[in-house]
């Protein structure tokens, strides 16, 4: 498990108001995905192949608020996506959603809760080594 915080996702009620907003605040490039229920953000450099270029930020999603995701979540990266929701339950935590395919070829997601109530992504590579 590498613990690193890999990504966010910030919920909407109005999508074309909140990606406006963020755009044009900070300079994030939202790409929204034709069938996809999600849009892509990148916070600064980045590249389709491996995500973030430069050291120093991680990238993010935009999506429709609905329950549970209803505020803002960090996205924990993990090896092994099964044995970290075994820990979080064994540690006073609670498995939300378990876990599902994210894409072709993606990797996992799963949330939890934690010990405080915080809603937390987990995140599991479909890659090899990341």
């Amino acid at each position: 498990m590498t613990g690193r915080v890999v990504h966010f996702e910030i919920p909407f009620d109005d999508g074309d108001r909140a990606r406006g907003f963020y755009r044009d605040i900070f300079g994030w490039q939202i790409e929204t995905v034709s069938g996809f229920d999600y849009s892509f953000v990148a916070t600064g450099p980045s590249s389709p192949d491996q995500g973030p270029t430069e050291p120093g930020y991680i990238g993010g999603g935009m999506m429709q608020r609905e329950g549970p995701i209803d505020k803002p979540v960090i996205t924990i990266d993990t090896t092994d996506i099964d044995a970290t929701l075994e820990k979080v339950g064994a540690a006073g935590g609670a498995t939300v959603l378990g876990k599902t395919e994210i894409g072709q070829d993606m990797g996992f997601t799963a949330y939890i809760t934690d010990t405080e109530g915080n809603l937390i992504g987990l995140y599991q590579s479909a890659r090899k080594g990341g």
